[in-house]
């Protein structure tokens, strides 16, 4: 039986902490066989919090289905070995910043002399080329730059980091987007490829509404905080309780909104079609919508919506979402089972190959250095002759 659609594909995973990590986790999840290459001190991300007694949750989230082997590569013998892994292996992944692969001779050009069909994929902040392409990159620092901070928070409000790291984890996801691609391109010509993501491109890519509005009119929405900047009502709008998410993103949504608001007449009316006509009159659709939805529990508002058919939905935290039936019947949750921290669960890769949604697990995330570079090296090698 299938481990995954990527069985057999080989992976030496040299990144740290979170966005090459976060890409190698997903490859494994997809059925790779992925070796972490670890400096002696180990992923940077070993010694991050939060913890449980000495152990990485972090850590051991990023890296499960993994094996570890420990290089020094300054070391010509331990540069040797990791050489005869590139011998048998198909993917390089790497985050280190630009230059430093070239300074410990294991960059793209020598490791292609060593294997020429390799896909390497680096991920950096601002990419190997380009006038940015030095300077030190994190989260915080892409998310400032990319247009993302600017358009992010309360309307008057100042700009605003999105909550997650946005720009490490969508860089992990193209890259692997790409690795994948460049796999497939390989079966065709024999050669590999190079691959380059930027943190800094990855965060552009995913501004198309923004890009549109400044490509319509010249002007940029700006901070507007949960609403959209055409749709309206498409806002969270109070409930008695909380806060409930309502988007109206056409006219037959709209005429669903007005019969159940008892405004069955604005349903029906020219002046209220049509995105533009609504977003003329969007206070007074604010304050309509907010009038009605504030007179019933979060509960009560989500029934009616629902019997409507009118997109809505409460607003979860974290812990909410991963304990809802929906969650739970689409086994979105994977478990591996850690000999420090016991049975964990970690988010999945969230596409499914038409196998059904069983449950799913991993192996735990690897000790450090729990394999040798050269036991490595001799299975992989008999399994590239298995397969000739």
């Amino acid at each position: 039986m299938s481990k995954g659609v990527l069985e057999g594909v080989k992976v030496l995973d040299l990144s740290r902490v979170l966005a090459g990590p976060y890409c190698g986790a997903f490859l494994a999840d997809l059925g790779a066989d992925v070796v972490k290459v670890e400096a002696p001190n180990g992923d940077d991300a070993r010694h991050l919090g939060p913890f449980k007694g000495e152990e990485s949750v972090y850590f051991a989230e990023l890296n499960h289905g993994k094996r570890s082997v420990v290089l020094n590569f300054k070391d010509p013998k331990d540069h040797e070995r990791f050489m005869k892994l590139v011998e048998h292996a198909d993917v390089v992944l790497e985050n280190f910043r630009p230059g430093v692969t070239k300074r410990l001779g294991v960059d793209a050009e020598s490791v292609h002399k060593t294997n020429p069909r390799i896909i390497y994929a680096s991920i950096s902040g601002f990419g190997q080329e380009g006038p940015f392409r030095n300077r030190p990159a994190y989260d915080l620092i892409v998310q400032a730059m990319s247009g993302i901070m600017a358009a992010t928070g309360p309307e008057g409000g100042k700009p605003t980091r999105v909550g997650e790291s946005l720009g490490d984890v969508v860089s992990g996801i193209f890259a692997g987007w790409a690795i994948c691609a460049a796999l497939y391109e390989r079966e065709r010509t024999g050669v590999g490829r190079t691959v380059d993501v930027s943190m800094f491109n990855s965060l552009l890519a995913l501004q198309v509404t923004n890009l549109s509005l400044l490509l319509a009119d010249g002007k940029l929405p700006g901070r507007i905080g949960n609403r959209h900047p055409v749709s309206v009502p498409f806002d969270t709008y109070p409930a008695k309780g909380g806060l409930v998410a309502l988007a109206v993103a056409n006219d037959r949504i709209w005429a669903r909104l007005a019969d159940l608001m008892g405004r069955p007449d604005l349903g029906a009316n020219d002046a209220y079609l049509g995105d533009m006509n609504r977003a003329n009159k969007r206070q007074e659709l604010t304050q309509l919508v907010s009038g009605w939805t504030q007179t019933m529990t979060v509960a009560e508002l989500l029934r009616k919506t629902e019997e409507a058919g009118v997109p809505a939905a409460p607003i979860w935290d974290l812990k909410e979402a991963l304990e809802s039936e929906h969650v739970v019947a689409r086994h979105s949750l994977g478990h591996f089972t850690h000999p420090e921290l016991g049975k964990m669960p970690y988010l999945r890769f969230p596409a499914d190959f038409g196998c059904g949604n069983l449950e799913v697990s991993s192996e735990s995330s690897p000790r450090l250095g729990e394999q040798t570079a050269g036991a490595v090296a001799a299975e992989w090698g008999r399994s590239a002759n298995d397969d000739k």
